[in-house]
C-alpha cells in the first residue's frame, strides 16, 4: 500500500469503421488516441470515510456507500474488494481531457483509470484483459447494450480489430502498413450512447433483414479497410470511410451537425470522413494528407465545430 498520492490514465478512443454493426457480431476497428486521457488519482481519505469519488470537472464529490447504484461507485466497490481495500479510507479523484457523450470513449478511459490506480495503490497490476472486462461490466450500466469495443481499445492502449463473441471477443492487434493523419471535429451535441443504440436495436427488431443487410455491407468495408490499412493505402481508405458514413445515415444515427462537419472536410481535400461512435453528435473523423490537415481542421471550425484536433496513427 502506498501513503502518497498515486495517478493512472488511460486513452480516449476513436471507432475507424463498423460502430453500431458490430453490436450485431461484425467487426470494428478502433484506435487509442495516446494525447488525450482520463486521469485517476488515489490518495488517504479522512479516517472513517470510506471510498470518495470527487469529480471535480463535473463539480461532484461522493461517497461510493452514499451512491451505491452509481456505476463507478458500483466499479469502485468491487475493484476494491478484489484488492483488499474494501474498509480502507481513500479518495479518488477523476479528470478527464475527453468530452463526455462525444463518442471518444470517455466513460471507459475514466472507469480503465480508476481501476488502475485503484491496483496500483495495492501494489497488484492486472492484465488489460481483466480490466476491460471490469470496465465492460461498469459500462453496461451506462449504455444498456455496449458492443465492448470501447473498454478493450481503452484497456489495450492499441490498434485492434474487434469481433463480439461469447463468451469473449475477438481482439487482433492490426497491422498499420504507413502512419496516417486523421482530424477529428467535435460537433459540441452530446447525445448519450445509449440512445442511439436503443433505437438501432428497436429498429433492428421492427426489420431485421433490412438492419442485417445493412450490418453486412459495414462488415464488409471494414474487412478491406483492414486490407487498406496493413498496405498503407490512403486513397483506398478514405473511400471506405465515406461508404461507411453512407450506411450509417441509413442505419439512422447521423445528425445535419455531423453530416455538416463532414461535408466540409471532404470539400477541403479530406480523402474520407465519417462520424465516429455512436452518432446523433458527437465527433466525426476526416482522413487527410498531412499536408492537408491545416486546411480541413480550419474548415471544420468555420463549420461550427466547437473543437478540433489532429493525430496521427501507426
Amino acid at each position: 500500500m502506498h501513503q502518497h498520492p498515486l495517478t493512472a490514465s488511460a486513452p480516449a478512443k476513436l471507432i475507424l469503421c463498423g460502430e453500431h454493426a458490430v453490436v450485431y457480431g461484425c467487426p470494428a476497428i478502433a484506435l487509442p488516441l495516446a494525447d488525450v486521457r482520463a486521469v485517476a488519482t488515489v490518495a488517504a481519505g479522512q479516517q472513517g470515510e470510506g471510498l470518495r469519488l470527487v469529480a471535480p470537472d463535473l463539480n461532484e464529490a461522493w461517497g461510493v456507500h452514499e451512491q451505491p447504484t452509481n456505476p463507478l461507485s458500483e466499479l469502485a466497490l468491487t475493484v476494491a474488494a478484489q484488492l483488499g481495500l474494501g474498509q480502507a479510507d481513500l479518495t479518488i479523484t477523476l479528470r478527464s481531457q475527453i468530452p463526455l457523450a462525444s463518442g471518444m470513449g470517455s466513460g471507459a478511459a475514466i472507469a480503465t483509470a480508476l481501476v488502475r490506480t485503484l491496483t496500483q495503490y495495492a501494489g497488484q497490476e492486472w492484465d488489460a484483459d481483466r480490466i476491460a472486462a471490469l470496465v465492460y461490466a461498469s459500462e453496461q450500466r451506462f449504455h444498456g447494450t455496449p458492443s465492448g469495443i470501447d473498454n478493450t481499445v481503452v484497456a489495450h492502449e492499441r490498434a485492434i480489430w474487434f469481433e463480439r463473441r461469447s463468451p469473449k471477443p475477438l481482439i487482433e492487434p492490426l497491422t498499420i502498413g504507413a502512419p496516417f493523419t486523421l482530424v477529428v471535429g467535435d460537433t459540441g451535441v452530446r447525445s448519450a450512447t445509449h440512445l442511439p443504440v436503443g433505437a438501432v436495436r428497436t429498429a433492428w427488431q421492427a426489420d431485421p433483414v433490412h438492419y442485417e443487410t445493412l450490418f453486412a455491407g459495414v462488415a464488409l468495408l471494414v474487412s478491406q479497410a483492414r486490407s487498406a490499412l496493413a498496405k498503407g493505402d490512403s486513397a483506398t481508405l478514405g473511400g471506405l470511410l465515406n461508404q461507411n458514413q453512407a450506411l450509417l445515415e441509413q442505419i439512422g444515427v447521423s445528425s445535419p451537425e455531423l453530416e455538416r462537419l463532414i461535408h466540409a472536410a471532404r470539400q477541403a481535400g479530406a480523402l474520407g470522413a465519417k462520424l465516429s461512435g455512436a452518432g446523433w453528435g458527437g465527433i466525426m473523423l476526416a482522413l487527410a494528407h498531412p499536408t492537408q490537415a491545416a486546411t480541413i481542421a480550419a474548415a471544420l471550425c468555420e463549420a461550427g465545430a466547437v473543437r478540433v484536433l489532429t493525430t496521427v496513427v501507426g
